[in-house]
């Protein structure tokens, strides 16, 4: 099964995202603030995170700097939503975000079509580099 962290700190955006995810068949971890995401990061085998940016305790930009800088989360892929414009895209990504997307283009209201269809690219993309990876050592 695929296991993945979800970091928003508004309830109802949370509970519709995580609702749709598991609908769609992926295990869901879900935490409302940036130091529960890092503890859950780094102890728990993870597939994909999906971060808010705009966070308690520990804003967004931060858990993705730490997450990319400690060698035991570094690899997972980090799709961000944020209500924040699309101009901060390339600046996440220099960052170590995989993806970007905006939280009015999940179409969280009518069964996140856009956001499942981005977290099965973010992961599909995934496995086909740790197999290139993997046969690179080989």
């Amino acid at each position: 099964m695929t296991n993945l962290l979800l970091v928003e700190d508004s309830r109802l955006i949370r509970t519709t995202m995580r609702r749709i995810l598991v609908e769609a068949g992926y295990c869901v971890e879900d935490v409302s603030d940036g130091e529960e995401a890092l503890q859950l990061a780094r102890h728990g085998k993870l597939d994909l995170i999906i971060l808010d940016m705009l966070l308690p305790k520990m804003g967004g930009e931060i858990v993705l700097r730490s997450l990319k800088q400690d060698p035991t989360t570094t690899n997972i892929p980090v799709i961000v939503v944020s209500s924040l414009s699309q101009r901060n895209a390339d600046k996440l990504e220099n960052e170590g975000a995989t993806a970007y997307i905006e939280k009015s283009k999940l179409d969280l209201m009518t069964g996140g079509e856009n956001l499942l269809k981005l977290v099965h690219t973010v992961l599909r993309k995934g496995k086909a580099q740790a197999k290139t990876l993997e046969m690179a050592q080989i």
